[in-house]
């Protein structure tokens, strides 16, 4: 399906959309972008910090 949409760009590369890989317009672009997500690239930045107990193995309430 090559249908396209004139009202959004792919994200990736700013081509129109297709309807087949919206929001995207290939298949290319979609991987990059899952690439892109797997890879780290797209972080949430957060204010959590690690227990002190955890991270060590065990449960801290075991004893």
């Amino acid at each position: 399906m090559t249908e396209t949409n004139g009202k959004a760009g792919c994200p990736i590369c700013r081509k129109p959309m297709v309807t087949a890989h919206r929001p995207f317009c290939s298949r290319r672009c979609k991987d990059l972008d899952l690439h892109r997500w797997l890879g780290g690239h797209y972080r949430v930045k957060t204010e959590e910090r690690q227990d002190p107990g955890e991270g060590e193995g065990g449960d801290p309430d075991e004893g």
